[in-house]
């Protein structure tokens, strides 16, 4: 099997309904972070204090997971299924094949640092 890291980026309103989803197919770990970014948004305008402001980065949560037992289009029809709106925002998702992990605590590597440990 290879290993794969999908990252996901999105609406911040999305992470709970994301995060259960994912976690109803066996995926159960995950890192999740706040950022900001732009894209065909491209921003909005705010008022503050009488004044017009271009806001360029939008906020936005990014997800990312390394799965090397459930299949990589079962996670992305999942994510797509739960994220999408229909509208701009709704966000991107990559997928990176990676060549090795660790898990630092045993030394194990490949598949079995990514495993559950039983």
């Amino acid at each position: 099997m290879k290993i794969t890291k999908v990252e996901i980026i999105t609406r911040t309103s999305k992470l709970e309904d994301l995060k259960e989803a994912l976690n109803k197919i066996g995926v159960l770990g995950m890192t999740v972070s706040q950022v900001y970014g732009c894209g065909l948004q491209k921003g909005h305008k705010e008022i503050y204090r009488g004044q017009e402001y271009e806001v360029n980065l939008v906020p936005k949560i990014k997800v990312e997971t390394v799965i090397c037992e459930i299949p990589v289009e079962r996670v992305l029809e999942v994510a797509e299924k739960v994220l999408k709106t229909g509208k701009v925002g709704d966000g991107k998702i990559f997928v990176y094949e990676l060549s090795d992990a660790v898990r630092i605590r045993t030394g194990d590597r490949g598949e079995d640092a990514i495993k559950d440990e039983k």
